[in-house]
Parts: C-alpha cells; structure tokens; sequence
C-alpha cells in the first residue's frame, strides 16, 4: 500500500467510515470518538520519528484523507444514522443484483454462525481485525476491506430487524423510518419491561464472553446492564466473577455481597462468597425477593451448558 498515491480511485474504495475507523455499526458515540483518538495516537508523526519520509508521509496522508474525514461522518448520531442507511441500502441492492459472497474468513465465518450467537462473534471480530489494522501500515487496506466485508454481512443477516446500537444507557433500536410518524404512548410497565430486555441482552453476551475467558469484555457488558437494571443478584454475581478472575478482589467482593443482598439464594455468589471472604448472613439482609425471582428464573434459563460452565477459564 505505500506505493498507492492516494489517488481518487484508491481512496474510493473505502466507502465505510465504520470499516475505516475499526468499529462495528453499532458504534456510538463514546465508542467513535475513544477509536478516533486511539488511531490518531497510532498515526502521530511522533510515532514515526525513526522511520522514513515515506513511512511517515503514509501515516500521515491517513490520518488526513480516510481516517479524519471517517470520524467526521460518524461523530454524531444524524451521520452515523446517514452512513447506515447508506451501507443498508448496498446490502439491499446486492441482494437484488448480485448474491453476497464474503471472501474473507470471518464473514464467511459470520455467515455461518447461529443466530443467537451472531452478535457476539460479530463484536468480537470487528475488534480482532482493528487491533492490527494500522499495524504495520501497510495492513490497512486489506484489514479495512474485510471490516467492511464483516458489516456488509451482518447487516445482510440483520435485515428486516432494527440495528441494535449503544447508548448511554445501554442498547436501544434504532427508530423505523414512517411516513407519517405516530405519537405513542408507553405505559410504564411496558417500558421497564422493555429496559429489562436490553439489560438481559448484555448480560446474554457477557455470559458468552465468559464461556471463552474474555473477562473484560465480560465485565464490560455486566456494566452496561447494570446501568440499565441494578437490581439483579445474577448480575452482580457474574460481574464478581469477572472482577475475581481478574485479580481485583475488592470489586469482586462488592459485587458477591450485593447478589447476596439482593438474593441470598444466588447459587453463584454463595459458591463464591467463602473463597471472598465475603459475610454471608451479614450480606443476606436485603429484601430482593422479586428481584431473587427474575433472576433465578434468568439463571435457569441461561444457554451455553449452564451458569458454572465457564468458571474454570480465567484467560
């Protein structure tokens, strides 16, 4: 690629800002702007100090004609609604023109993955590919390519459902287009219902992140539900988990005691609260009985050969 002089032709291939910058479409915009600013740490001249005039100009030229303009189509949500619809719109003509055909291992991977399984290994292979994909340089554009690839795929596996994208307060769907918008009014059991089902949607994938040891990821999706629904004891007590099996006891045990707070049954914090050193009849002293419910019912319910069948993995 450091022979491409950044000609018209060459920088229209990359028509994704979502595959230029590395991230899965349902970036939002924390997740855009903390990519951003890790791409442009990546591509600093300082960074290139003892490289050549070559080097460095090709670090540079990125950063100002793909990844700088990426992140201006993507930094707020009318851009990345726009870009969406644009890449929707690719999927929907290549369905009528000409079938999809991935190339690269992963979207071919993708394609074939369950479908309750397609948004975990989605994130997890957008992440995978961004890691190298400034490095060397050179890797760009074959690994930006197969990131667009990646979205294209999903997306095609995605139609007709609505986009699940981050917000501050966790997953929400994107808002179908109409032609004549309609007022609606939510009642509030049917808003906590629906709350609850985007908590339970992280927690579904930091359980799958667990299963494969990916205790940061794990703890990341636990966070976010959380944020939404503080009041189940099997969310604190994955999270516990979590944080235990990487090294940090003193969160772990405030997780444990906060399970068993809320439900002092919770198998996985009782099976943990001893080797935390964490007071049992003392945590058990909450009144979470519906929430004990809803849990316990979650537990059960639970795919992936149990609640305890990724406790043995710690990296």
């Amino acid at each position: 690629m450091s022979q491409v002089p950044f000609s018209t032709e060459w920088l229209n291939r990359f028509q994704d800002p979502y595959a230029v910058l590395g991230l899965s479409v349902t970036a939002d915009d924390r997740r855009v702007l903390k990519r951003y600013r890790e791409i442009a740490k990546l591509l600093h001249p300082d960074g290139y100090v003892g490289a050549d005039a070559e080097v460095r100009n090709l670090a540079t030229q990125l950063f100002a004609k793909i990844v700088g303009p990426a992140y201006q189509k993507l930094k707020q949500d009318k851009g990345r609604a726009e870009n969406l619809a644009m890449l929707r719109f690719r999927v929907r003509r290549s369905m009528r023109e000409t079938p999809l055909e991935p190339k690269s291992a992963l979207a071919l991977e993708l394609m074939g993955t369950q479908p309750s399984n397609i948004d975990v290994f989605y994130e997890q292979a957008i992440a995978r590919l961004a890691e190298t994909q400034f490095i060397p340089l050179e890797r760009f554009d074959s690994a930006t390519l197969q990131l667009e690839e990646l979205n294209l795929v999903y997306l095609r596996l995605k139609m007709g459902e609505p986009i699940i994208r981050e917000k501050r307060t966790g997953l929400v769907s994107s808002p179908p287009v109409q032609a004549h918008p309609k007022v609606a009014f939510v009642e509030k059991k049917e808003a906590e219902a629906e709350a609850i089902d985007y908590a339970e949607r992280h927690f579904n994938r930091a359980q799958s992140y667990a299963q494969n040891a990916n205790w940061a990821s794990a703890t990341r999706e636990l966070k976010d539900a959380l944020k939404i629904n503080a009041n189940r004891s099997n969310y604190h007590a994955l999270l516990a988990i979590a944080y235990l099996k990487q090294d940090l006891p003193t969160m772990a045990r405030v997780h444990c005691r906060q399970a068993l707070k809320l439900n002092p049954k919770d198998t996985l914090a009782l099976k943990y609260a001893s080797k935390l050193g964490v007071d049992v009849e003392a945590s058990s002293t909450g009144k979470g009985t519906s929430a004990a419910k809803s849990s316990d019912k979650s537990a059960k319910a639970s795919p992936g050969g149990g609640l305890f069948s990724f406790l043995g993995k710690r990296h």
